[in-house]
């Protein structure tokens, strides 16, 4: 838990773990990755990783938060739900670019050991959108249905771990315009427009 003769605590030490475990990533990919590797990397026992983590892909997917920083951390906040959601989505196809498909497909293996807590960030992130839409008339919230909700980022999320190509923005805007607003007009009373 030392490095330079230093003893890191709190904050200090999550980062230098987070960076650590990207280095490592980047250095042995991801079915090579392990948390004794990280361990070993960041100077530290594969316990204090466990204290944080459950496994190796929850490390990975709070080593990438990290790096870029969270999407609800920076709610867009155009002045249109389309344009809102659109920002939403290409934050996510550039986290994909900072990532090899091996990580993508590594995490889409392992989803089911993650803490269900990991894929809480695109609901608060689109709900805040809604919300945001809402205030503004766009839409009655409380008759959107949950599903709903995360039905941009799933989709996306969907496209993302099974295509072969970098996502186009086009398939971004039929998400939008061509699925997600249609059925927030039917159902929510949505006034946006293309």
């Amino acid at each position: 838990m030392t490095q330079g003769g230093v003893r890191r605590r709190g904050a200090e030490l999550e980062a230098s773990l987070l960076e650590a475990a990207w280095e490592e990533l980047a250095a042995v990919g991801y079915a090579r990755l392990t948390m004794e590797g990280v361990a070993a990397r960041a100077r530290t026992g594969k316990q204090v990783l466990y204290r944080r983590w459950g496994n190796r892909a929850e490390l990975v997917v709070a080593a990438l938060r990290h790096r870029t920083g969270s999407i609800v951390d920076r709610i867009p906040d155009t002045g249109t739900l389309r344009d809102d959601v659109l920002t939403l989505l290409r934050r996510m196809v550039r986290r994909q670019h900072d990532v090899s498909p091996d990580v993508i497909h590594g995490l889409l293996a392992e989803v089911p050991e993650m803490n269900p807590e990991f894929f809480t960030v695109m609901r608060e992130a689109m709900t805040a959108v809604l919300r945001q839409a809402a205030d503004r008339g766009e839409l009655t919230l409380d008759a959107l249905p949950a599903r709903v909700v995360t039905l941009p980022a799933d989709l996306l999320r969907n496209e993302i771990f099974f295509a072969r190509e970098p996502i186009a923005e086009n398939t971004l805007l039929e998400i939008v315009d061509d699925v997600f607003l249609p059925l927030v007009r039917a159902t929510a009373g949505g006034t946006s427009d293309r």
